[in-house]
């Protein structure tokens, strides 16, 4: 897909859904109606958002739609679930289906200032990479020239590819479909040599194929793809509230605070310790937020800190094993950082 042609579907969609801001009152909408709706994965990428044979949502976003209910209500239960596609998520959240975003969503600067979101927190640092079967005896994203690409549309992965395979001289068939299941049913019917998303997507996606063996993928990572949630512009108060979620969980693990020990934690005579979990008598973060002053409190003992969410639904403790690598926190050479909760 070109960019002016984007740029047209992405200035129609915004007009069709008379993009002009929130109301400003988010937060009171969700606090009236007892619940946050937030939009998550509608294909179950497993680690990011999934629903189980029960119903059951599990993945680093759904633990971010969880880390906001918790700040807000002290219950992570309190959360609605609305399953998106890529072409999806961007109308429901700005006609105000959903309160908030949580759908592995690239920020990009059109999104951010043509769609009428604000993006700031990103709880997953990632790019785009390349899977292929390995009977085709690929190594190296160099060596693709005259494949066939399986490509989801909707997405930045469009634009991303044709840069690529323009930049490197190389020739490619892309086998576009607008949603994911196709995506992932053409490549695993060998419709297509190679399947191409952000690579936390494609270690996802290798789980569920019928043989994960019989699939690699390609080292190359060929974009910048900060993942994190959206929310509606000039919505200031809401837009803290959703970030903080995140940037609490990163906090919590700088401190080395988990769900474990929080309790004990609470007792601490650290000064930013006891104002970051509402201890601190003349704290007023919680009241600025429009939350309590337990609001960190009850993401860290209901959700976990950021390491904890991480680690079990995408890292070591997973069934993707990937590693923390720029999603580790700056202070052990990665890019999670948090300002400072004061």
């Amino acid at each position: 897909m070109t960019k002016t042609l984007l740029s047209v579907i992405i200035g129609t969609a915004a007009l069709a859904f008379g993009v002009s801001g929130a109301s400003a009152s988010t937060l009171d909408d969700v606090k009236a109606k007892g619940f946050v709706q937030c939009g998550v994965n509608g294909s179950n990428l497993a680690g990011f958002g999934a629903q189980d044979s029960a119903g059951k949502w599990s993945g680093l976003d759904v633990d971010l739609c969880k880390a906001v209910a918790a700040a807000v209500f002290g219950d992570v239960d309190k959360v609605k679930y609305t399953p998106l596609s890529a072409k999806d998520r961007f109308p429901a959240l700005q006609s105000g289906e959903i309160d908030v975003l949580a759908r592995n969503t690239t920020w990009s600067a059109s999104r951010d200032s043509q769609l009428g979101f604000d993006f700031r927190a990103i709880n997953y640092y990632d790019g785009q990479g390349f899977m292929v079967h390995k009977s085709i005896g690929v190594k190296s994203a160099l060596e693709l020239s005259g494949a066939a690409v399986c490509v989801q549309s909707g997405t930045t992965t469009e634009l991303n590819l044709a840069d690529y395979f323009k930049a490197n001289k190389l020739e490619y068939k892309p086998v576009v479909f607008e949603k994911q299941e196709e995506v992932d049913a053409a490549y695993s019917s060998g419709r297509c040599d190679v399947y191409t998303t952000d690579q936390s997507g494609l270690y996802s996606i290798r789980l569920s194929l019928a043989n994960p063996d019989d699939n690699i993928v390609l080292p190359e990572i060929i974009s910048k793809e900060p993942l994190g949630p959206a929310v509606r512009q000039n919505d200031s108060k809401w837009f803290d509230v959703v970030s903080y979620a995140h940037y609490a969980m990163v906090t919590a693990e700088e401190f080395g605070i988990t769900q474990a020990n929080v309790d004990e934690m609470a007792k601490s005579e650290n000064p930013d310790i006891k104002r970051f979990l509402g201890q601190e008598k003349d704290e007023t973060i919680g009241k600025d937020l429009g939350l309590d002053e337990k609001w960190a409190y009850n993401i860290v003992k209901l959700v976990g800190n950021y390491g904890e969410a991480f680690e079990r639904n995408v890292g070591e403790g997973s069934p993707l094993k990937i590693k923390r690598g720029l999603n580790a926190l700056w202070n052990k050479g990665g890019l999670q950082y948090s300002p400072p909760i004061r």
